[in-house]
């Protein structure tokens, strides 16, 4: 039996699409209807073209703006970086605009897009605050975007498109790999193996890769570096900064189910579940048997090059993947890790990285969605959101949205909690869940980010 994890269910005044409960008791309630899967930031989702575009934007002309249908309250009161059925895409007040084959940066403010053109690819950069795009610049060969740097002027290109946390590469022996920006092509690479990019070094000089195992019928990924002066992939090294022996680097399995940035953007957090009888870096190093750990923070520091995993306790990773999500504060200092399906939450120190706290909230169903602002944290699964104070990872309310979420933002100044469904966005009071503003978005599987204003 859960204990409350706050008052109950609210009715907000119309026009709110959240409705009030039963009168069951609070730890009674039924779980709410399973919510369909989607993509998620995952590390990074890639996306090839946008659900809507028409023919011309599929063909590489520019993406066209066109307006979003609006509900009573209007306009959107902050840009927000969202995903369509088949890619990315801006929302800006009332105008929806669509962005083929994109990658954004880790804050959403900078998107860099690509499309076939005449015997090459076109490479350009918009402006998420204005939605202004840059000249296009021509590339040879055919290429997608795999990820971009942090400060979103470098990408890495390759022949196909593969999510780092959702798919699996074909086979292969070699991986082409195209480092450009907006002035064209920086360096062209072919790594030995099967590899997927992940991240930049703040510096450039390094790029972070999964190289998959073995490489013509791969089952598992190890994380490795590539030094662009060079070409060459490496291992990274322990938290003390220490090399990692030959056969000692660690080698996931499982479910890559979500990634997130450091605010600062120096470190990648990285959730892996279904990981049964994996052994650490660590464990392989000292000689230790490998923890029954079945979930873990894959800590990547992008400038120092190490990486820690930090073990979450049971029953993190016995549920289903897609029942798992994280979310970090906005000064860097704690992250939030959910399993709706067990109803617990886990507190980790992002200085130590352990974890220093694990409590009981709502179980659900499905896929769940998470964001803080520092002060309560946004729990989403199915149709029901519902916030958990942090100074003690209880109290709180809980709404029941009567459709199913795709994702959750919370505003800068945590005015205003952003609601993703179906085909719509909403935004409310989060302090008692009152609906103030709803918009129309045709297509819409997911929220990315809140990008600046201009």
């Amino acid at each position: 039996m859960l204990p409350p994890v706050g008052s109950p269910l609210l009715t907000p005044a119309a026009p709110s699409r959240f409705h009030g409960s039963s009168t069951e008791p609070r730890r009674c309630r039924r779980c709410h209807p399973v919510m369909m899967a989607k993509t998620t930031i995952t590390r990074r989702t890639l996306l090839a073209a946008l659900g809507g575009v028409g023919a011309a934007a599929l063909a590489g002309c520019d993406p066209a703006r066109r307006p979003a249908a609006s509900g009573p309250a209007g306009l959107l009161p902050d840009p927000l970086l969202v995903e369509f059925d088949g890619g990315l895409g801006l929302l800006r007040g009332g105008e929806r605009q669509p962005i083929p084959s994109a990658v954004a940066s880790a804050d959403g403010n900078i998107i860099l897009a690509a499309a076939p053109g005449d015997a090459g690819t076109d490479l350009w950069r918009v402006d998420a605050a204005t939605g202004g795009a840059s000249p296009r610049v021509r590339l040879p060969g055919r290429w997608v975007p795999q990820t971009v740097s942090g400060d979103g002027t470098r990408v890495a290109l390759t022949g196909e498109a593969v999510s780092v946390t959702k798919e699996r590469p074909v086979g292969r022996d070699v991986t082409p790999v195209l480092i450009a920006d907006t002035g064209g092509p920086r360096r062209q690479l072919r790594l030995p193996g099967n590899f997927v990019p992940e991240a930049f070094t703040p510096d450039h000089s390094g790029l972070f890769v999964l190289e998959w195992l073995p490489p013509r019928a791969p089952d598992r990924y190890r994380v490795r570096v590539v030094d662009l002066a060079t070409g060459e992939p490496g291992p990274l090294t322990t938290r003390l900064k220490q090399a990692i022996p030959a056969g000692a680097e660690e080698e996931m399995r499982g479910d890559g189910r979500q990634a997130v940035y450091a605010p600062n953007r120096t470190l990648l957090y990285t959730l892996y579940t279904h990981q049964p009888e994996h052994e650490h870096t660590r464990d392989r190093i000292s000689g230790r048997p490998g923890s029954d750990v079945h979930a873990f923070v894959h800590t990547l520091h992008l400038g120092e090059r190490w990486a820690y995993c930090v073990d979450l306790p049971a029953p993190f990773g016995h549920g289903p993947a897609e029942g798992h999500a994280m979310a970090v504060t906005p000064d860097g200092a704690r992250l939030y890790v959910v399993d709706i399906t067990s109803g617990v939450v886990a507190e980790v120190d992002t200085e130590q990285l352990t974890v220093t706290r694990v409590a009981k909230i709502t179980s659900g169903s499905g896929s769940a969605h998470a964001v803080t602002d520092g002060r309560r944290l946004y729990v989403a699964t199915g149709s029901t959101a519902f916030g958990v104070d942090l100074a003690d990872l209880g109290g709180g309310i809980e709404l029941t949205a009567g459709e199913p979420v795709n994702g959750l933002l919370i505003s800068p100044d945590g005015s205003r909690l952003y609601v993703g469904r179906d085909a719509a966005v909403s935004w409310h009071d989060p302090a008692g869940g009152a609906e103030l503003g709803r918009v129309d978005v045709p297509g819409l599987v997911g929220l990315r980010a809140l990008t600046r204003s201009a």
